[in-house]
């Protein structure tokens, strides 16, 4: 989810992507003099479309803690017809079961073998791991549950959808793997995976480790929904990436797509998994996988134009899906997420045109100086940019939350809470954000104000942000750490969930 252009150099010839922003300056405007005119240095506050971040007047919640001793939880989620669980991924391969009454925590499912190996650069950054998890809408009767992994390239085990895009075929960075699993007995108080009922849906070629995207889900369909990055590096461009138009716009990879397929259905070209016959590209004829994509559109995709969907998720009343979309040096971004829809990478950045500039960093316009064909393109329902008075930025990636449909803290009711994961790389500095509810709907005029949750009796998160989590009773939980990076290093397990509770007099 994280962006470090420039930071690394000597990792890649090619642009690398986390974040820098102690280089903020010299990453936003390195750009020839012939496309000077096309630059904007302050795209919120220059531009007509208003999205300055406002702050709440008075504390709407508190943070009570409910778990601990993770390294970096990122995902929270309910099993159908469990009520006492919020089943947590930590992207070291841990999936956990806590009771937030009791504060108990028992260990589901152990997938740190399977995984690349993880931490980056000698500070514990990395973008792989485990980054997600589903339970299957009959997941009472059938015990089914999904997770999204990072591994290694294996070559006794054969991709579904191999890297394309460049002149010669590079080699990948390792595979996103989907895959299903059973628990022994779903309603367990203490629930256990049997570890030997893996089954591998789907394996995906990443050409870098970052932008993986990561998000599983359920519609109401009972489709599985499946987020996936631009594949990495900067800008949509380098090995792996279309040269042309980016994997974001190409719809000959599955990268920088949502997709959508049916797990229990076995007709895709490795016998795994189904094509539904309503997405929106799906042939006439039995399709899927690489031999899918031959046509030019891969079968799977439900919508695409995303840049790295790093959390996503439906809201329990109206079934819209929502997902923040991190930006590349300047916009982050909320999509209400449509059939077919194009969310305009790598044509666009928010609302704002974008222009990908070789060896030197994409940058942004708020005019369409450079000829894009906007047809079709949806714009977010709400966005911010970087930069802010002073030196410390509004924040660096955003993380996709939930709209709150509890009943706890009644001044957030139908509001979708989301977040930055920090202010400053590998800093406890994240932020909680919240939009106003109502129809969220993709197509709007304006983009919506985003406010700032007040915490009481503190000054901030003090957490770097990872995602969030939500109960069967729609509750809402923070996930974190307090040492900023994903990955294990010296300063221990310092992974909490937090739940956003009222404000007590």
């Amino acid at each position: 989810m994280i962006k470090l252009n420039f930071l690394y150099p000597h990792f890649s010839a090619v642009k690398s992507s986390c974040f820098s922003y102690v280089l903020l300056s010299s990453l936003l405007l390195v750009v020839g003099t012939a496309n000077a005119i096309c630059t904007i240095d302050d795209p919120v506050n220059q531009n007509p479309i208003k999205a300055v971040i406002q702050k709440d007047a008075s504390a709407k919640l508190r943070l009570v803690q409910v778990a601990s001793g993770m390294v970096a939880p990122n995902w929270g989620i309910a099993a159908p017809g469990d009520s006492k669980h919020l089943f947590v991924t930590d992207t070291v391969g841990q999936l956990w079961a806590i009771n937030p009454n009791t504060r108990h925590k028992n260990l589901v499912l152990n997938v740190s073998k399977l995984l690349v190996p993880l931490g980056l650069f000698g500070i514990g950054y990395d973008e792989r791991g485990l980054l997600g998890v589903a339970f299957h809408p009959q997941y009472q009767e059938n015990g089914l549950f999904y997770t999204y992994t990072s591994e290694p390239i294996r070559m006794t085990e054969q991709t579904d959808f191999p890297l394309h895009g460049s002149a010669v075929a590079p080699t990948p960075d390792s595979r996103s793997v989907i895959t299903e699993w059973k628990m022994i007995n779903p309603a367990a108080v203490r629930p256990q995976a049997d570890s030997s009922s893996r089954r591998v849906l789907m394996r995906i070629d990443q050409p870098q480790f970052n932008h993986k995207g990561g998000s599983l889900n359920f519609g109401r369909d009972g489709m599985l929904y499946i987020s996936l990055g631009d594949g990495g590096n900067a800008d949509d461009e380098g090995d792996g990436h279309n040269p042309d138009i980016g994997n974001g716009q190409d719809r000959s990879t599955v990268l920088g797509k949502i997709l959508r397929i049916n797990p229990l259905l076995r007709d895709a070209p490795n016998g795994q998994y189904g094509v539904p016959a309503t997405n929106p590209f799906a042939p006439a004829m039995q399709g899927g996988g690489n031999l899918g994509c031959s046509d030019g559109i891969c079968d799977e995709i439900w919508a695409y134009g995303l840049r790295n969907p790093f959390r996503f998720s439906f809201d329990l009343r109206t079934g819209a899906l929502i997902a923040g979309d991190v930006g590349q040096n300047m916009v982050e971004e909320i999509d209400v997420i449509v059939k077919g829809g194009n969310y305009g990478w790598y044509f666009k950045e928010g609302r704002f045109f974008f222009q990908a500039n070789g060896e030197n960093s994409g940058f942004i316009s708020d005019s369409n100086c450079l000829g894009v064909d906007t047809a079709g393109l949806l714009d977010p329902i709400a966005q911010y940019d970087h930069l802010r008075s002073g030196s410390t930025p509004e924040g660096i990636a955003i993380v996709g939350g939930f709209v709150y449909r509890g009943h706890a803290v009644s001044g957030l009711k139908s509001d979708y809470v989301f977040g930055d994961y920090s202010q400053q790389f590998g800093q406890p500095l994240g932020r909680l954000f919240y939009i106003k509810g109502g129809k969220l709907q993709t197509g709007l005029s304006n983009t919506r104000v985003i406010r700032e949750l007040r915490i009481q009796n503190s000054e901030g998160l003090r957490l770097a942000l990872f995602g969030f989590g939500q109960d069967v009773a729609g509750e809402l939980y923070v996930l974190g750490n307090t040492s900023g990076v994903p990955t294990l290093t010296d300063a221990g397990k310092t992974g909490v969930v937090m739940k956003l509770m009222p404000i007590t007099p």
